[in-house]
């Protein structure tokens, strides 16, 4: 019987090695997980200068639009107007811009700073047709281009599936008088205006975005 008694202890030392193998495996391979819930330095350092950029945007849009348009009755502070312009916005031809929502499982990190990225181009853009028309708008123009160089930084430092769609422009081609022009600009700054408030939301919620560890199996 007492050959037996080896045996055992070989038995119960190899199962209870096999144990500390499973647990440090266990430790080594959850790790990272934790980390990698953490978003890069980078990705917030730049979210907070986006921010605080798109604020300054958004506190100078009224002198820019006082010093831009200056045909009577387009003004910032009017609601009724979006009614009886809205028919302008298809005919110059004039895109919505991006939907931003802040990050989440249905609305990735991803899509949310491709998306402020597509944004800040087109008003880049529209600005850049109207600035041949209209004087006041080359601070805003400058600004815009500093944003777009801390979102792009954004970009590089979040997982990135690509570009988004951006849509073609086609105002300089329908700006026949001074009228078109001085309502594509009150037009733009709204929208411009609209979204930096979208922007600055989305740039907060970035900026204190963790994602959720993924669920075990």
């Amino acid at each position: 019987m007492s050959p037996a008694r080896p045996a055992t202890v070989f038995t119960l030392h190899t199962i209870a090695a096999l144990l500390l193998c499973f647990l440090l495996a266990d430790l080594t391979h959850s790790a990272p997980v934790s980390s990698s819930l953490e978003p890069p330095v980078a990705l917030r350092e730049a979210a907070e200068r986006a921010k605080t950029l798109v604020e300054k945007i958004v506190r100078d849009i009224p002198a820019v639009h006082a010093a831009a348009v200056t045909t009577e009755g387009l003004t910032l502070d009017s609601a009724a107007q979006s009614t009886n312009l809205q028919l302008m916005v298809t005919s110059l031809g004039i895109p919505a811009a991006p939907v931003l929502k802040p990050p989440s499982e249905h609305f990735t990190l991803d899509v949310c700073v491709r998306r402020m990225l597509a944004g800040g181009r087109l008003y880049q853009g529209l600005l850049g047709v109207l600035s041949e028309r209209v004087s006041g708008l080359s601070n805003l123009q400058a600004d815009l281009r500093d944003l777009l160089t801390h979102v792009a930084k954004m970009k590089e430092a979040a997982p990135s599936g690509g570009e988004e769609a951006e849509p073609s422009l086609d105002l300089a081609s329908r700006l026949h008088g001074d009228y078109e022009v001085q309502v594509a600009a009150h037009l733009t700054l709204m929208q411009l205006k609209s979204f930096c408030h979208d922007l600055i939301r989305s740039l907060r919620a970035v900026a204190a975005y963790r994602p959720r560890p993924p669920t075990k199996r």
